[in-house]
């Protein structure tokens, strides 16, 4: 691991007990914002990242670790992509994530129509054509 890996992971588990998930940090950010391509914002999921695959979660604690913290619901595909350790590319546009927002909308996470609205509310980029990534 990188030394300023380890050190930020450090400071954050020193303030927060664990490293939160991206919109804690960046609060204001959509999850396909050019903030993950510059400054902390490029750095920050790779510093949750390492964290997050060397804690080696079992499900239920994964889903614990989200349910610590207010999910917005443009957040939810991530979250389960996280959760499930899926991948998110073209290649695997086939896959239906349906049975994962089932699941989390049972734990009481916002369900897949909200995060529809919110990832394509286009008060984020002012388009909702621009924000055809989901």
């Amino acid at each position: 691991m990188k030394d300023w890996i380890d050190r930020e992971i450090a400071s954050l588990i020193d303030r927060y007990g664990q490293v939160p998930p991206l919109w804690v940090i960046f609060p204001d950010e959509h999850p396909c914002s050019m903030c993950w391509r510059m400054g902390y914002g490029d750095s920050y999921p790779e510093i949750w990242n390492q964290w997050w695959h060397d804690r080696h979660f079992s499900e239920a604690e994964r889903i614990a670790y989200f349910q610590q913290w207010t999910l917005p619901a443009m957040w939810l595909k991530w979250t389960i992509l996280a959760i499930w350790n899926l991948r998110d590319s073209e290649d695997d546009a086939d896959v239906d994530l349906t049975p994962y927002f089932d699941r989390l909308a049972a734990l009481g996470f916002p369900i897949k129509e909200d995060y529809e609205r919110d990832f394509h509310d286009p008060k984020w980029c002012g388009d909702e054509e621009d924000l055809d990534l989901a």
